[in-house]
């Protein structure tokens, strides 16, 4: 029963598992739930998020427990929401520069290149709209919904689907050139990692836990390397999706597993660099030699990025379904499940910022701007928010 709870906490299980908030009224316990969010305290403000401008787009995740994610380029901020609303908004003032309904629902977002973005469908289609006015101008059928930004090249655009597939299209072509499929378990979490494409491979994570490369040239893998290890007697306790945004630095790639580990691996070979336990849905990132980590229990970890162990922990945000760590000047952020905007010293992990951002949860990854912090509200507000040091 405690293994399911701390499950559903996490709000990304799929919905044949529910019922948790009744256990307790059907045993008639009365002892205190350990996954309960922790109660926030008072902190030694340092630093003041001060919101800048706000504006809404579309239904913003909607209802299916999508994360689709903003991207930023050239100062203008491309978002799409669930129920296919797609917009480019200065990021300097929050002004709408343009605005399109697909009329179709989405799921998955946002790829940017060469002046297209890129997004998926939960109708099991990949989208390619000019970023000048969200024309399409292209689209395939694929087979299952694309929970994830695709991954594009000049040569490739790459799309990983729920149903455990990774396929390859060249630009323009209706059908993949390669399409490659992974063992999907009886249960996963519901979403997946957003695949990187480095030095010919397409790098994708998978609801068995594993890494695979595989070369976009011939849809062969290149190689593959276990995250996350399924443990325990339960379909549930073997779930070991990689979910989570993939960090990649140098030759370095930054992975996470749910109920497994955080690891580094070398991108040319897939060999493991380091590896540390954690349980992560949201994925890694990188700032001040330190990879970052929220844990679904609510640790927020800094893990030394040379592989010598924890630089800090910070416990203070216990089973509040904390968001992907984003580094943004000298600090990490992270929101909550109710809405509250964290801001943490990347020096020692001390919480030193606070904002309550409109009384709802942000699973897209936030943007670090310029210093600035651009959020995405599952409710479809877009934010901007400034850092100001207090004397």
């Amino acid at each position: 029963v405690m293994k399911l709870c701390r499950l559903l906490t996490t709000s990304v299980l799929l919905l044949l598992i529910s019922g948790c908030s009744t256990f307790q009224e059907w045993f008639g316990s009365e002892e205190e739930d350990a996954t309960a969010p922790v109660e926030l305290e008072r902190i030694d403000t340092k630093v003041k998020l001060k919101k800048q401008w706000s504006t809404k787009i579309g239904d913003g995740q909607g209802d299916g427990f999508y994360k689709i994610t903003p991207t930023l380029v050239d100062g203008v901020l491309y978002v799409a929401s669930s129920d296919g609303e797609v917009a480019a908004i200065s990021a300097a003032d929050g002004n709408r520069l343009w605005r399109v309904e697909l009329e179709r629902p989405l799921s998955g977002g946002i790829g940017y290149h060469d002046r297209s973005l890129y997004l998926g469908g939960a109708d099991g289609s990949v989208l390619q709209v000019s970023a000048n006015d969200g024309v399409v101008e292209w689209e395939a059928a694929v087979s299952g919904e694309v929970l994830a930004a695709p991954a594009v090249s000049d040569d490739w655009v790459v799309v990983q689907t729920y149903d455990g597939k990774v396929l390859g299209f060249q630009p323009g072509s209706d059908e993949p050139a390669w399409t490659f499929t992974s063992d999907v378990p009886v249960l996963t979490l519901r979403g997946t990692s957003t695949p990187i494409l480095v030095g010919g491979n397409a790098i994708a994570g998978f609801g068995d836990g594993k890494v695979v490369a595989v070369d976009v040239n011939s849809g062969n893998v290149s190689w593959e390397s276990r995250i996350g290890v399924p443990q325990g007697s339960s379909e549930i306790d073997r779930i070991v999706d990689i979910d989570g945004a993939m960090t990649q630095q140098g030759i370095e790639l930054f992975v996470a597993s749910y109920q497994g580990r955080v690891a580094a691996l070398d991108s040319r070979t897939g060999r493991k660099l380091w590896q540390q336990n954690v349980s992560s849905v949201t994925g890694t990132h990188v700032g001040f030699g330190n990879v970052y980590v929220a844990d679904v229990d609510g640790t927020l970890s800094a893990f030394l990025r040379t592989g010598q162990g924890v630089r800090w922990q910070n416990i203070e945000l216990g089973y509040r379904q904390l968001s992907r760590p984003t580094p943004v000047s000298s600090y990490v952020a992270t929101v909550d499940f109710d809405g509250y905007l964290h801001l943490l010293s990347q020096v020692d992990g001390q919480i030193v910022g606070r904002a309550k951002i409109g009384g709802d949860a942000a699973r897209a990854d936030m943007i670090a701007d310029s210093g600035r912090l651009i959020i995405f509200a599952d409710n479809g507000q877009l934010l901007a928010y400034e850092l100001e040091t207090l004397d």
